[in-house]
């Protein structure tokens, strides 16, 4: 049995296609829709960043330069953003493929189906988002769809903030999607799926709240 990946069709019909996937010997379009989700996050990124969105620092310091120069640090912090893009998507499409693969021996590459419509609802999240920030000045750590505006009032520590700030309402129903998909296509018992799971996204989260911590830090040094 050939399975047709369609991302979009298996959003709306999920059993159907997890049982297709779960019989599939052969799979099609995997690199090709891999690829075009790297895409669409490089032009996601670099469509935020020409918003302006994450440039506080560079234009705190445009009184100080040329517009030349302050022209050149923008475009460079698109580039940035754009790099950033390859590199996240690549490391989140294939480095959790491998560790699920290794807990649950499911087929690598029905693994990356999985990871491709995770990659492509945090797009979505972040598609959503940009219109906050650009609106209502609501940083992604302090969205409404996510803890980190709870998180808030109840402390100052930005590392916190940003910790909860990733825990997002999409972020949860990546992890129940993630739980049904890999139950559906192997035989560990769930619990240990469930675990295996949160405790990646609690990784996850941590890094994404250590990357937010310094990344004011690495921006206004290459900046300066």
């Amino acid at each position: 049995m050939t399975y047709y990946i369609n991302l979009v069709k298996m959003l709306f019909n999920m059993d159907d296609h997890l049982f297709r996937i779960q019989k599939a010997e052969k799979l099609k379009n995997v690199w090709k829709i891999s690829a075009l989700l790297l895409l669409f996050s490089v032009l996601i990124y670099a469509w935020s960043a020409y918003l302006g969105i994450g440039t506080d620092i560079i234009s705190g310091n445009a009184t100080d330069w040329g517009a030349s120069e302050y022209e050149r640090s923008k475009l460079w912090f698109v580039v940035g953003r754009m790099l950033f893009a390859i590199v996240f998507t690549i490391l989140l499409l294939f480095i959790p493929s491998l560790i699920y693969y290794a807990i649950t021996g499911i087929p690598y590459q029905k693994l990356i189906i999985m990871q491709q419509l995770v990659i492509l609802a945090m797009l979505v999240e972040r598609i959503v988002w940009i219109p906050l920030m650009l609106w209502w000045g609501l940083d992604w750590y302090v969205s409404p769809l996510s803890f980190g505006i709870i998180a808030s009032y109840f402390t100052d520590a930005s590392w916190l903030i940003y910790f909860f700030g990733a825990i997002s309402l999409f972020q949860l129903g990546i992890i129940w999607f993630q739980v049904k998909y890999l139950s559906s296509l192997s035989a560990v018992k769930k619990n240990w799926i469930w675990v295996s799971v949160i405790f990646l996204h609690i990784v996850y989260w941590i890094v994404v709240s250590g990357l937010a911590f310094v990344d004011v830090y690495l921006i206004s040094g290459w900046f300066e």
